[in-house]
């Protein structure tokens, strides 16, 4: 089985970043305000990135991890640009250690 990490962008512009082990069905669930709460209200949502993992663990880890990235790094990771998400990585933790 496996489970997958993915990206959607809503009507509004904003993201949202979930996990499943069906992309498929919850891609779908989420296009028909099927799922309550953030995506529902901000309809129509299409999917922008998704990866597979071996793991819901790791699928669920991706998800927290891509929630806490900026805009930028978002949409450079949606472009595939790794290089620039990581050039924004490093400056996100340099933000950090600057507090």
């Amino acid at each position: 089985m496996s489970f997958w990490c993915y990206l959607l962008r809503c009507a509004d512009g904003s993201y949202y970043a979930g996990h499943t082990d069906n992309l498929e069905h919850r891609i779908g669930q989420h296009q028909q305000g099927g799922i309550d709460g953030y995506t529902a209200k901000r309809l129509p949502v299409e999917i922008v990135w998704s990866q597979e993992f071996v793991t819901r663990e790791e699928a669920l880890a991706a998800e927290q991890q891509v929630k806490g990235w900026s805009r930028k790094k978002k949409e450079a990771m949606i472009r595939g640009e790794w290089q620039e998400v990581s050039r924004l990585a490093r400056k996100d933790f340099s933000k950090r250690e600057a507090k």
